[in-house]
């Protein structure tokens, strides 16, 4: 078998097994109650040499970590914050409390899902400028009703009843554009005011994710000083294949990452009554 997967690569010798690292951890551990013969002695010791080994190479890379100069200092904790900032992406841990069914969704930073929001309010918005939200009836009489000119000689050959028809037209079709016009600001309102709860949400949970990016750091450096957060690591559960939260949805967890930021204790009701009214509603 061996020579079958490596004759690609010209004459490689097998790995002798036995005296692998392997072997050696693997044979002590299996102790069935014999006694230890002069083999598994030898063995030992060379385990307790290469932990010696370790502890003194462990030693003086903690010296050189002391040695320091204040620009390997700043290089090494700008390297630390990058990797505390992947490992604590609130997005992240928030996607860490899905089910199993959704482990086969890629898992997005703090960037994407700003990107997405942003897309979903642009779409949100183009309505606006488009007339697909008008009454093709309506538009249409206003074509027929504003195309041609009313002119005063024109109006004077007209009927009574002519003019009578003319003036329920016009007066139906301000109502008509009337209800369109306040129909589409009160789409607008609600759209500034979703915008408004979607900014306040991101900024939230940036603040969540800098103060525990920031602890994580000073807690690892040991310049972290005063009480340990209770609720800081606090994971919001979420399921992606809702789809984008509602604004009842970004009310509710405006209220938990704003506990989460100041620490309250208020954070597992908060979080009790967002799985069972707005997660998993009965």
């Amino acid at each position: 078998m061996w020579w079958t997967i490596t004759g690609n690569f010209g004459n490689i010798l097998p790995i002798d097994w036995s005296k692998s690292y392997t072997r050696q951890m693997h044979m002590p551990t299996l102790n069935l109650g014999q006694g230890r013969t002069k083999q598994q002695q030898q063995q030992q010791r060379n385990l307790q040499q290469q932990q010696q080994q370790h502890n003194q190479q462990q030693n003086q890379q903690q010296q050189q970590l002391d040695a320091q100069t204040p620009v390997d200092e700043f290089n090494d904790l700008t390297s630390e914050d990058e990797a505390v900032a992947n490992d604590l992406d609130m997005h992240a841990l928030i996607l860490n409390g899905l089910n199993a069914d959704a482990d086969d969704h890629p898992i997005k930073t703090v960037e994407e899902v700003i990107k997405e929001i942003d897309d979903i309010m642009d779409e949100a918005e183009s309505p606006l400028d488009e007339p697909e939200h008008c009454d093709s009836e309506v538009i249409e009489k206003a074509r027929e009703v504003l195309g041609a000119p009313l002119y005063a000689e024109k109006l004077q050959y007209l009927s009574s009843t002519q003019l009578n028809e003319l003036y329920m037209e016009m007066e139906m079709l301000i109502q008509e554009l009337s209800e369109t016009l306040i129909n589409e600001l009160a789409l607008r309102d609600e759209l500034e005011y979703e915008k408004e709860l979607k900014n306040s949400f991101i900024s939230l949970l940036l603040a969540v994710q800098n103060k525990r990016r920031q602890y994580h750091v000073e807690k690892k450096r040991g310049k972290f000083q005063g009480p340990e957060p209770k609720y800081l690591t606090t994971v919001i559960p979420y399921h992606l294949e809702n789809g984008t939260p509602n604004n009842q949805s970004l009310q509710v967890l405006i209220k938990i990452l704003k506990a989460i930021n100041e620490d309250s204790p208020t954070v597992p009701t908060l979080l009790t009554d967002y799985i069972l009214k707005v997660l998993c509603p009965t």
